[in-house]
């Protein structure tokens, strides 16, 4: 039997600042995230990556990835791609770049990554609100109290 396509396997996804390609080919994450921790909201992030890297399929496929909201339905960004496979021993990679991304709200955002409308992979991306320490002793410009005698 000569199969004229199978669905690739998604053998990694990562969600980073940038992505980077040697002169080798070779490709370099910067900054791989695991959970956005910000002082205020709403905050916007310059530029996400989502590098997704395929392998053991063969056909034309097209690769989906969504960032949704913490109510899991809101769609924050979403970015498709056409890619091929031409032998199962190969492999392809993608990478997804999503410019100016405003979170609105703290709470567990989700990356789901789809390929020909098949759920292949979805992982969380929690946004955390930590605010800023404030100084020992207090609100900030106000004096320690003499020490008692």
């Amino acid at each position: 039997m000569d199969p004229s396509r199978i669905l690739p396997d998604l053998q990694s996804s990562l969600l980073c600042e940038d992505v980077r390609q040697e002169a080798n080919g070779n490709f370099m994450l910067i900054g791989v995230i695991g959970l956005v921790r910000v002082p205020r909201l709403p905050v916007t992030a310059l530029k996400l990556c989502v590098f997704n890297r395929w392998a053991a399929g063969f056909g034309q496929f097209t690769e989906e990835v969504r960032l949704l909201g913490p109510d899991q339905s809101t769609l924050v960004r979403k970015s498709s791609v056409k890619f091929a496979l031409k032998d199962v021993n190969t492999h392809a990679t993608n990478v997804s770049l999503f410019g100016q991304v405003e979170f609105k709200e703290a709470g567990v955002h989700f990356v789901e990554v789809l390929v020909d409308e098949v759920m292949k992979l979805r992982y969380p991306l929690n946004v955390v609100l930590v605010p800023p320490k404030q100084p020992a002793g207090g609100a900030q410009g106000s004096t320690p109290p003499p020490p008692a005698n």
